[in-house]
Order: C-alpha cells, then structure tokens, then sequence
C-alpha cells in the first residue's frame, strides 16, 4: 500500500534506478560527449533487472518477508553495478583523456542501496510489529 514508507523508498529506488539514469550521465567524456549506460549492454541488463525487482518488490506488499528477501537481492545487485562502474571509472580515469569527469549516475547506485535499506528497516520494523500484536491474542 501506498501509506507504507517502504513503499514511498521504494518507489524512490524506482525512480533512481529506473528513471534518473536516462536523465543524468555516468561519465562526460573529453569531447564534450556524455557517456550514459544505455552505451554498455551490461549496465542496461542490470539496471532493467534492479528496476524489474524494484517494482515486484512494491507489487508484494501483503508479503512482508517475500519483500524483504527480495530488497536485499537488490542491493546486491545494486553493490555489483556500483562495483562495475567504479571498474570502469578507474580503468579509464588518470592519465587516460577519454574521461574528463565523473557524472552523477554513477552515485544512483548507492541512493538506491540507502533507500533500499530504510525500506528493508521499514518491513522489519511492521513485521516486528504484526508479531508482537500475535503474541497478545
């Protein structure tokens, strides 16, 4: 349900894995050209995959610990893009002209990896709850 703040972060995750790449660049090259992820195959792939899951995630509401598993997959698969794009940043920044500056894009990773783990501390927290009211029947 919409009035869960884990649905609010994540339906922020969506937007930053799924709406915010097309939008910001990973890297702005030397020529003036901004490299966006949609130029590497790999990165489509697992952002198209994040925001697949993100939106699961949201659908399964009435499943607490269903979503729960299902964020944490996510963030792993958020650490693995931010680990591919730091490769890539680091293999051709330096003495390397083909990268002037880094982009924002390249920190969504990590926005959607915070909102992910407030939306996980979120479902722990009503899952507790759900409990504890159990527990008094």
């Amino acid at each position: 349900m919409i009035q869960r703040i884990q649905t609010i972060y994540l339906f922020l995750t969506f937007i930053a894995v799924g709406v915010l790449p097309y939008i910001f660049p990973l890297w702005t090259m030397d020529n003036g050209k901004d490299y966006f992820f949609m130029q590497n195959q790999i990165y489509v792939i697992l952002l198209g995959l994040s925001t697949a899951i993100t939106v699961y995630s949201i659908i399964t509401f009435k499943k607490r610990q269903t979503q729960f598993v299902v964020n944490r997959l996510n963030i792993i698969l958020n650490l693995i893009l931010l680990g591919l794009f730091v490769y890539h940043s680091l293999n051709l920044s330096g003495e390397t002209p083909a990268v002037s500056e880094k982009g924002i894009g390249m920190f969504l990773p990590i926005l959607a990896i915070v909102l992910l783990v407030l939306a996980n501390k979120a479902i722990k927290k009503d899952e507790d709850l759900v409990k504890s009211v159990d527990r008094l029947r």
